[in-house]
C-alpha cells in the first residue's frame, strides 16, 4: 500500500529531475542514492525488481523507474507526479534552448558544466553498483550471467537480447536444464538485433497531429539508449517528412545529452523546430505518455512474477543483466568523463564524501558544476 504524500513524491522527483545529468545509468545511480539510500523507500530488492521490469518494457528506464516509484510512494496520482516531475525540469530546459537556438542559431556552450558534473556522475553510478550487484549477484551463475552480459555488450551485443538471454539462462539453469545448451542462449545474445521497424508516412508540410502521433509511435517502440532515438529520428523528420537537416537533428541530439533529466527530451527540440510551443508540448507528451501506460499496465505484474519459480528466475537473470549492462555503459561513460587529473580528483573527492559521509548526491553535482566553471574562468 503506498505509504507517503504526492508532496514528497513532486519535491523528490522535481529535484532528481533538475539535477539528472549523465543518462540512463546515471539516473538509476541517482534515483537509489535517493529512494533506497537516503529516504528507504524501497529495498535494493524492490528497486532491482522495478530495475529489471522497465528493461523489459519500451520506453526511456529512468522516467520509468520514477513513475513506478511514485506509484509505490503515492500510488495512482504518485504514478502521474512521479514521471511528470521527472520530466517538465528537463523539459523547460530543452525548450528554453530550443528557443535560443532559433533565435540565435547556435548551441548554448555548456562544456564547462559537464566537465565538471561527469566525473561526480562517474561516482555516484559505481555507488550504487556495488550495492545492487551485493543484492542480485546471488550466486555463481549470476555472477557468471552478469559477467558475460558486460563481455558480450562491449563487443557489440544487442541490449533486449542479453537482457531475455540473462533471463533464459537462469531459468533453465534453474529448472535443471543443461548449462551448456544455456551458454548456448548466452551466446545467441551476442548477435545484434533486428532493426525495430517504421511506419511509414507521407512526406509533406509539418502538421501537430502527425507530429504528435510520429512520437507517441516512437515512445511504444523505443528500446535502448538515445543513439537508437537518433536513428528513429533521422528516418521519419529527415529522410522521409525533411522537416529537419541532418545538422539541426545532431544538435538536437547534443541538446537532449548535456541537459538533465530524460533523453527523450530530445523531443521538446525537435518539437520546437517543427512546430512551436504546441509542437514542443506535443512531441513531449507523445513520447513519454506510452511509458506511463507501459508502467501501469506492468507494475502489478511484479508481484506475481516474483512469486513465480520460472517467472522469479527469469527476473532475476533479467536484474543481473541489467547491472552488467550498467556496468558497460558506465565503463564507456567513464573514459568520457575521466580525462586529465582534475576529473579524476573530481570522481575520487566525490567518491569518499557519498561512501563516508553519505553526502546528498544533489550537493555533489552542484559541486562538481562549480569545480567546472571554475576550472573554466582559470582556463584550466
Amino acid at each position: 500500500m503506498p505509504s507517503g504524500s504526492v508532496a514528497e513524491v513532486v519535491s523528490v522527483f522535481l529535484k532528481l529531475g533538475t539535477i539528472a545529468f549523465g543518462g540512463p545509468a546515471a539516473h538509476v545511480g541517482l534515483l537509489r542514492d535517493e529512494v533506497v539510500r537516503r529516504r528507504r523507500w524501497v529495498t535494493d530488492e524492490r528497486f532491482m525488481d522495478l530495475l529489471g521490469m522497465t528493461n523489459l518494457i519500451p520506453g526511456p528506464n529512468s522516467t520509468e523507474m520514477a513513475i513506478h516509484l511514485g506509484y509505490l510512494r503515492a500510488g495512482w496520482p504518485g504514478l502521474i507526479a512521479g514521471g511528470v516531475c521527472f520530466i517538465v525540469p528537463a523539459m523547460l530546459i530543452v525548450l528554453a534552448c530550443a528557443w535560443l537556438y532559433v533565435r540565435w542559431g547556435t548551441l548554448p556552450q555548456a562544456a564547462w558544466l559537464l566537465y565538471g558534473v561527469k566525473p561526480v556522475i562517474i561516482a555516484v553510478v559505481v555507488q550504487a553498483m556495488w550495492s545492487l550487484l551485493r543484492t542480485a549477484v546471488k550466486g555463481p551463475l549470476l555472477a557468471a550471467v552478469g559477467a558475460g552480459v558486460v563481455a558480450l555488450y562491449l563487443a557489440g551485443g544487442n541490449e533486449i537480447l542479453l537482457l531475455l538471454g540473462g533471463g533464459g539462462v537462469v531459468m533453465l539453469a534453474r529448472a535443471g536444464r543443461r548449462l551448456a545448451g544455456a551458454a548456448m542462449v548466452v551466446a545467441g545474445a551476442a548477435a545484434p538485433g533486428a532493426a525495430l521497424g517504421q511506419t511509414a508516412g507521407a512526406a509533406g508540410s509539418a502538421t501537430l497531429g502527425t507530429l504528435f502521433l510520429l512520437f507517441l509511435k516512437i515512445g511504444a517502440v523505443l528500446y535502448g539508449s538515445g543513439y537508437v532515438l537518433l536513428a528513429f529520428l533521422r528516418g521519419d523528420f529527415v529522410e522521409r517528412l525533411r522537416w529537419l537537416t541532418d545538422q539541426q537533428l545532431l544538435d538536437a541530439i547534443a541538446i537532449g545529452q548535456f541537459t538533465p533529466g530524460p533523453v527523450l527530451t530530445t523531443a521538446t527540440f525537435v518539437g520546437y523546430l517543427v512546430g512551436g510551443v504546441p509542437g514542443a508540448l506535443l512531441a513531449t507528451l507523445g513520447i513519454f505518455l506510452p511509458g506511463f501506460v507501459f508502467v501501469a499496465l506492468s507494475h502489478p505484474l511484479i508481484p506475481r512474477v516474483r512469486g513465480s519459480e520460472w517467472a522469479g528466475a527469469f527476473l532475476d537473470g533479467v536484474n543481473v543483466a541489467s547491472l552488467g549492462l550498467m556496468a558497460a555503459v558506465t565503463w564507456d561513460l567513464g573514459r568520457a568523463a575521466i580525462v586529465d587529473p582534475l576529473t579524476a580528483v573530481l570522481a575520487l573527492v566525490a567518491a569518499v564524501l557519498l561512501v563516508r559521509f553519505r553526502v546528498n548526491s544533489a550537493w555533489l553535482v552542484l559541486g562538481g558544476a562549480a569545480a567546472g566553471g571554475g576550472s573554466a574562468l582559470l582556463g584550466r
